[in-house]
């Protein structure tokens, strides 16, 4: 046998890439402390928090505008699946996080989706995660976007469009279905 057939195999790990943007990135140096492009490797246990204060947060923002914990990420997995997922967690007092179009009040949380939109004052993430098989560690990658995620509407959940190609005059902006006759389109 050689070395390469006794090899352990290595396990993937659930990587959560992080586009982010605010609009003066770069006269601040709002990003300053953070490692662009560059995976780092975080146990699974710990609660991976964002916010000013560097001795708290693992992820600092350079903005007074931020509050010293701004929101935490977590790890977790689902009661029989082998799926890992995060949850999205607000921690500051004083703003809402939008995850998604839905509001997360102080200590409001829930779950990520793969694919989101998380923001909060001028700050926006676009978090996406990709998934592995590794129980004991996930990675982050943040990437830098010098445009505003928002406009680009790669992430905003879209509404399906009907067969006639029109939505109905009522009930567009609704969240909840709402049955129709076909006649009525």
């Amino acid at each position: 046998m050689t070395s390469f057939e006794d090899a352990d195999t290595e396990e993937t790990v659930t990587c959560l890439q992080i586009t982010v943007y605010h609009p003066s990135h770069l006269q601040s140096g709002i990003f300053h402390s953070i490692n662009f492009n560059n995976r780092e490797k975080l146990p699974s246990s710990e609660m991976v928090k964002f916010g000013r204060n560097p001795n708290i947060c693992h992820y600092t923002f350079q903005d007074k505008q931020v509050s010293r914990v701004q929101f935490s990420l977590q790890l977790f997995k689902d009661f029989n699946s082998s799926v890992l997922s995060f949850e999205i967690k607000n921690l500051s007092k004083r703003t809402s996080l939008i995850v998604d179009n839905r509001e997360l009040g102080y200590l409001n949380k829930m779950s990520l989706p793969y694919k989101c939109m998380v923001r909060f004052g001028d700050y926006q993430f676009l978090i996406e995660k990709e998934d592995g098989e590794s129980l004991e560690f996930f990675e982050t990658q943040f990437i830098l976007s010098l445009k505003s995620l928002s406009q680009e509407n790669t992430w905003v959940p879209r509404n399906p469009i009907p067969e006639n190609g029109n939505y109905p005059s009522f009930g567009t902006h609704s969240t909840s279905p709402t049955e129709i006759d076909e006649n009525e389109l």
